[in-house]
């Protein structure tokens, strides 16, 4: 197997002078530069004292210095330990201490915001905005950055080159990163993975999806996040890829002009994307009256998906190869629709802990509903007397596997079965042909009354499929169901509704759901929250808030 710091090493050399890392109309940077602002932080590290297997906190928003600093830590042998920008400060500042960081790396104006005195451990915090020292313990460390350029010239008299790059290759083995989880269904833990759990995933990924120097890619997810870090930064940089970066959450119509200029070979996504997608540009169209006349004439019907898939294609600029979709179930609807206009798409499935992925599909093998396959390097079990009809919890083993978490020990003995699978707290059927379908999360999953198992998130699908619902949390009130909904105020909005229609809506709801769903899982009552849930960064929803 080979290192993923090979063929990153591999990749700088050849494309020495094309442009590796880049945020969206800002700084560009070359794979030589990367290559050298490496090497002065390794020098800056070493001066420091930071020892192999220390660790480095990394929390600021994505940008190409995100990056740069990433790989700086990484191929350093230090333990990174990237943080999600959105959490609070407090909970950065407690973070970085509980990882027992000795450096931070992140943006300024969040600096700002920090007490150094509730993170004793830091040696220094440098600005990934500019590359500044924002902070140094004592005098060592101050003049370890300061002479960062005269050691660096001293170290290359003849100037940095191509032959000038080693990176180690000897520590598959050891704790790479420590990504504390978003905190779905309870606090953050830290997730310690290895240098090969990267590497697994980085030598999956150009199995199934090959990349190279002609291409690009839009990085919409958060770096603070396994899922964004390994396909949207690590994996299509190590191949020539060029990534462009947002400093933040884009606006429809300037994430589209972004993909039309870009014109990335993969977009990388949560469902929730994909489907404001098709609530705002093809349910309005499929939705007149000659459209519904037009998609029920067999051959015509054909032909109008056809275009709008290709008019859908050439709105996200053209190139891309798949859309991959992770991180929260898909809506029913939204999927039959996309199948029609065969839109390159495919749902995977996976976690923190399995640094991300354990279960993908190639999209022209992909089953409707599905979650693709287990992965090549992690093997699946559902543990249930019949793991074909009956949902049970799906548990995982292999090399992209976390260690545990770290200064949890208890958590980490719970988090794996006695012959080493991890409890991934998923419930999840598996077909013959060894497709996963997931039904939901164990800790979700709601007991009625007559004995019979119900999936919230199947519930939830229905209801979001309504006209008029942005997303719902379907809750257990003394053995009745409660769906919990947040309008689509754009949609009421273009339908010009006035106070009475609106106020019906959630009756509404609450009839054309249960006319669908089975007598088990009927919903009793639909209340409208005023405010969208709160939800971690990858857009799951913080369930445990809503009871």
């Amino acid at each position: 197997m080979k290192h993923y710091f090979s063929q990153l090493q591999e990749t700088i050399k050849r494309d020495w002078d094309l442009p590796a890392l880049a945020n969206y109309h800002g700084e560009v940077f070359s794979y030589k530069d990367i290559a050298t602002y490496i090497e002065k932080f390794h020098i800056f590290f070493d001066g420091a004292c930071v020892a192999k297997g220390e660790k480095i906190a990394l929390c600021a928003k994505n940008t190409a210095r995100w990056g740069i600093s990433f790989l700086s830590i990484n191929t350093y042998e230090a333990v990174v330990v990237p943080l999600l920008s959105d959490f609070t400060t407090d909970s950065i500042q407690h973070l970085v201490s509980h990882s027992e960081s000795v450096m931070l790396f992140t943006d300024t104006d969040m600096w700002a915001k920090m007490d150094i005195s509730t993170m004793p451990n830091l040696k220094a915090v440098v600005s990934v905005t500019d590359f500044t020292l924002l902070y140094a313990r004592d005098e060592k460390v101050q003049e370890a950055f300061d002479s960062i350029p005269e050691t660096f010239n001293a170290r290359f008299p003849l100037g940095f080159t191509r032959e000038s790059i080693h990176f180690p290759t000897d520590n598959l083995q050891d704790l790479s990163a420590i990504n504390y989880t978003s905190g779905t269904t309870s606090a953050p833990k830290g997730v310690m993975l290895r240098y090969e759990c990267f590497n697994s995933m980085v030598e999956f990924a150009i199995e199934n999806n090959y990349v190279d120097s002609n291409d690009s890619i839009v990085s919409m997810l958060p770096m603070g996040h396994i899922y964004g870090l390994v396909f949207e930064f690590l994996y299509p940089l190590c191949f020539g890829c060029t990534v462009y970066f947002f400093g933040k959450t884009p606006s429809p119509t300037l994430l589209l002009k972004a993909m039309k200029e870009i014109r990335p070979y993969m977009v990388a996504a949560v469902p929730l994307v994909m489907e404001k997608v098709y609530k705002n540009a093809l349910k309005p169209v499929l939705s007149k009256w000659y459209m519904k006349v037009a998609t029920h004439i067999p051959i015509v019907s054909g032909i109008v998906y056809r275009k709008i898939g290709q008019k859908l294609m050439d709105a996200f600029g053209g190139k891309v190869r798949m859309f991959i979709l992770g991180g929260a179930a898909f809506n029913p609807e939204v999927e039959k629709v996309f199948r029609k206009i065969r839109l390159p798409y495919t749902v995977g499935y996976g976690m923190t802990e399995a640094s991300p992925l354990l279960a993908y599909e190639n999209p022209s093998k992909y089953v409707p509903g599905s979650c693709g396959k287990v992965v090549s390097c992690a093997k699946i079990r559902i543990d249930s007397e019949d793991p074909l009809h009956i949902a049970g919890e799906i548990q995982a083993k292999g090399t992209n596997i976390c260690s545990g978490y770290f200064n949890n020990p208890e958590a980490s003995k719970n988090a794996f079965t006695p012959d080493g699978y991890l409890h991934t707290g998923d419930l999840g059927i598996m077909d013959k042909q060894g497709n996963i379908f997931i039904k939901g999360r164990s800790k979700n999953m709601i007991l009625s009354a007559n004995g019979q198992n119900i999936y919230p998130e199947e519930v939830e699908a229905v209801i979001n499929s309504q006209d008029y619902i942005a997303e719902s949390v379907v809750v257990d009130r003394n053995t009745k169901l409660v769906a919990l909904v947040y309008l689509d105020k754009a949609a009421i909005n273009n339908a010009g509704l006035d106070e009475e229609s609106v106020s019906d809506i959630p009756e509404k709801v609450r009839i054309n759901a249960n006319r669908i769903l089975p007598g088990y899982s009927q919903i009793t009552k639909v209340e409208v929250v005023l405010e969208p849930f709160e939800k971690t960064p990858k857009m799951s929803i913080k369930r445990f808030l809503y009871k």
